[in-house]
């Protein structure tokens, strides 16, 4: 008798990861009431989501182990594209109050964009300018939350 084996080992880890996350927040969600659903508390929409992104985790589980899975073997992580993303995040909470949302928005798109290996200059400015109006449009002016647009200069 054949044991099982992880014919996808790319699907199989991302799988895994997703019940990873999907059990850490559960636990975290346990700390809070779950209430009901006719009367929700604030602990019942992240455990349906984290039940939810658990059975996900598991179908890509078990399609990666299924006979007829294509054979695909993890490749090895993108540590200086890690390293762009982390840092653009980073650089975004940094400068967010002193450059804008604007600004830091547009310091974030550039650097992180620098993690692909497809980057080219015109692709980064366009992204910029779709993702910093879009982001203006949902964030300041349709929730109203209260971020600094343009840097505190300007203010």
């Amino acid at each position: 008798m054949k044991g099982l084996a992880i014919r996808n080992q790319r699907a199989f880890a991302s799988g895994a990861l997703f019940l990873a996350f999907a059990i850490f927040f559960f636990l975290v969600a346990l700390e809070y009431p779950a209430g009901t659903a006719a009367k929700m508390g604030p602990g019942y929409f992240p455990r349906m989501l984290a039940i939810v992104l658990a059975a996900i985790g598991l179908v890509v589980m078990l399609g990666a182990i299924k006979p007829g899975a294509s054979r695909e073997a993890l490749r090895q992580w993108d540590l200086k594209g890690l390293a762009w993303i982390t840092g653009s995040v980073v650089l975004f909470g940094a400068l967010l109050f002193p450059l804008g949302l604007v600004g830091a928005l547009f310091v974030l798109i550039m650097v992180s964009s620098k993690a692909s290996p497809e980057f080219t200059w015109t692709g980064a400015l366009t992204n910029a300018a779709v993702l910093i109006v879009l982001c203006l449009a949902v964030f300041v002016y349709g929730l109203g939350l209260p971020l600094p647009v343009w840097p505190s200069l300007f203010n």
